[in-house]
């Protein structure tokens, strides 16, 4: 695929996919939607971690509401599942971490986005903002399913039905992000995160987002059983190996990843 709304890169195992469409602050389209898609899978082949961020002063403002002419006429049920159920699901299952850098607005399905990998890094200057009902509806791209569980479900109902910005600061406070950075070693320290990702064990990784997630469906016994069965592949694996020899010889570890 010829990537127009989007950029990627990789470099030294990290992928970077900006969202680019700086003129509409990187609004979501059909034609950007597909093409995060189709990066988000290609960088589960190329690199060990990928992260997505905005070009531009903004992140992500949500659904373009121009997009597809009347938007009255948008079928909102077919395009979320058959244009963003694809992408988040590409975002959040990927076998490699995922990072957004979040580096200005992010509104709507745009936070929403940015909520679907497994650790956001935001710039302090970025706002969360789930605008839904200030136009009759209610939050979607994976809102509803991923705020209550990292912020409960006081702060994820009044986020939602008083549809107020959250600053980055406060996002973080709640558990929302990661962390909050100052604007000027924003680019910086995401960059150094990435990095020292990628130079991880990825299948690791790949487990360890495994395990977390389903803990939230199973009983501790189940749960203690999928961490045994998890771990005894993680013991097989050389970077458990090459860990161990590195901890005993006092050296950085060089994991291989996957």
């Amino acid at each position: 695929m010829v990537y127009q709304a989007i950029t990627y890169d990789v470099d030294l195992g990290v992928a970077v996919l900006t969202l680019d469409r700086p003129d509409v602050m990187n609004a979501l389209n059909t034609q950007m939607r597909a093409e995060i898609t189709d990066a988000a899978r290609r960088a589960a082949r190329d690199a060990r971690v990928l992260v997505l961020t905005g070009a531009g002063r903004a992140f992500c403002s949500g659904q373009d509401l121009t997009d597809g002419g009347n938007v009255a006429d948008i079928d909102l049920e077919a395009t979320l599942r058959d244009e963003y159920e694809p992408m988040l699901n590409a975002i959040y299952n990927s076998p490699i971490p995922t990072i957004a850098a979040v580096n200005g607005a992010a509104a709507g399905a745009g936070a929403n986005l940015a909520l679907a990998a497994d650790v956001v890094i935001a710039s302090e200057t970025a706002v969360f903002l789930q605008a839904f009902s200030r136009i009759g509806l209610i939050p979607d791209a994976g809102g509803t399913y991923w705020l209550p569980r990292q912020v409960g479900f006081a702060r994820a109902m009044g986020t939602t039905l008083f549809a107020e910005p959250v600053s980055a600061a406060q996002a973080a406070s709640w558990g929302m992000i990661w962390e909050a950075i100052p604007e000027k070693s924003f680019p910086d320290h995401w960059r150094a995160r990435a990095a020292h990702l990628a130079q991880g064990p990825t299948e690791t990784y790949r487990h360890l987002k495994h395990a977390i997630r389903e803990s939230y469906a199973n009983d501790l016994p189940e749960q203690l059983a999928l961490e045994a069965d998890l771990q005894g592949q993680c013991g097989r694996t050389r970077d458990f190996r090459e860990g161990v020899m590195a901890f005993l010889e006092k050296r950085k570890p060089a994991f291989e990843g996957r």
